[in-house]
C-alpha cells in the first residue's frame, strides 16, 4: 500500500467533513464536474470514478443521473466502504486498485476523478490520460476535478495563501491545515495549461478548464465521435 493510500485509509471515517473544510467551494467544484457529463448530450449509462475515495463525486453524479451505473476504483478499501454507505441503497461496483493498474473494461460514457491524479508523476498522468481515452465510448467525456500548481512561482504563492485563508473561513483549524500541508508536500501537482495540453495531444477534443478557484480546477475533454 502506498503512503498516500495508507493516509486516506486511516482517515476514511472523518474524511468527508475534513474535505469540506479543506476544499472551499466544495459543492461548486464537485457540482461543476458532475454537470459536465450531460454537457454534450448522448447516452449516460455507465460512469467510472477513478480514485473515488468516499464517493463524493459519484454521489454528485448519482443525484443528477439516478439511473447511471457507477464503477468506483480506489486503492484504499476503507474509503470504498465509506462510499458504499454514502451511495446506499444504490448498487455500485467497487474495485480496489491503483491508478497505475489496468482500468476496468469499457466502454464508459464518462470517466471522472476528483483530487486523486495529482498523486501520480507527470509521466504516469499522461499515460493515464491515454488509457482513459481507450475505455471511453466515442463522444464520452473525461472529467478531472484536480488540485493544480500555479503556472508561476508568484501565482503558486498567492494561490496557497488564498486557499489557506478560505479554509480558515470554512472552519479549518491550524492543526488541520498543518497536516494538510504536510500531506501535500508529497503531491505532484501540475499546472492547468500543461494538463490541458496533454489532453489535446493525447487525442481529446473540446478540452478546457471549466472551473478554477485557487488550486482547485475542473478539466475536461471528450473522445472524438467516430467518423
Amino acid at each position: 500500500m502506498s503512503d498516500a493510500v495508507q493516509i486516506f485509509a486511516e482517515h476514511a471515517p472523518d474524511y468527508d467533513a475534513l474535505r469540506r473544510r479543506l476544499v472551499p467551494g466544495l459543492d461548486a467544484f464537485y457540482g461543476t464536474a458532475a454537470g459536465l457529463l450531460a454537457l454534450r448530450g448522448g447516452p449516460l449509462a455507465r460512469v467510472l470514478d477513478l480514485g473515488a475515495g468516499t464517493g463524493i463525486l459519484s454521489a454528485h453524479v448519482a443525484r443528477r443521473h439516478p439511473d447511471v451505473e457507477l464503477v468506483l476504483l480506489d486503492g484504499a478499501a476503507p474509503m470504498l466502504a465509506e462510499a458504499k454507505r454514502l451511495l446506499a441503497p444504490r448498487e455500485v461496483r467497487l474495485i480496489v486498485a491503483d491508478l497505475r493498474d489496468p482500468l476496468p473494461d469499457g466502454p464508459f460514457d464518462a470517466v471522472v476523478s476528483a483530487l486523486a491524479i495529482h498523486h501520480l508523476d507527470d509521466e504516469a498522468k499522461r499515460e493515464l490520460d491515454v488509457r482513459v481515452l481507450d475505455v471511453l465510448r466515442p463522444g464520452g467525456v473525461f472529467v478531472n476535478a484536480e488540485q493544480v500548481r500555479g503556472p508561476t512561482a508568484w501565482l503558486e504563492e498567492r494561490q496557497r495563501a488564498g486557499w489557506l485563508e478560505a479554509c480558515r473561513q470554512e472552519g479549518a483549524s491550524d492543526q488541520e491545515l498543518a497536516r494538510a500541508l504536510e500531506r501535500m508536500a508529497a503531491d505532484r501537482h501540475t499546472d492547468t495549461d500543461t494538463q490541458l495540453g496533454w489532453l489535446r495531444d493525447g487525442g481529446y477534443s473540446d478540452v478546457d478548464c471549466f472551473y478554477k478557484r485557487w488550486h482547485f480546477a475542473v478539466l475536461a475533454g471528450w473522445r472524438p465521435q467516430a467518423r
